[in-house]
């Protein structure tokens, strides 16, 4: 099975990488200890880039947020 470039051997290997590596608003705004409209203007600004959006949900790829927590982190210093 391929999706965008990744291939999985079944079903269940997919679930696991979207189980591991594939996050929510809240769980987002967890990570990156900000509040909701503060992600929401990353989004908007095209900082952060999410992988599917619902009406009150966003998908994304956790490296993308690990990344931008890196960058944060790295201006705090």
């Amino acid at each position: 099975m391929t999706t965008n470039g990744l291939t999985f051997k079944n079903k269940e290997e997919l679930k696991m990488f979207i189980a591991e590596e594939v996050i929510n608003t809240s769980e987002a705004i967890e990570i990156l200890g900000c509040s909701r409209q503060n992600l929401n203007d990353l989004v908007n600004r095209g900082v952060l880039t999410p992988i599917k959006e619902m009406v009150r949900d966003k998908l994304f790829f956790k490296s993308d947020i690990l990344e931008r927590k890196k960058v944060v982190m790295a201006r705090k210093q």
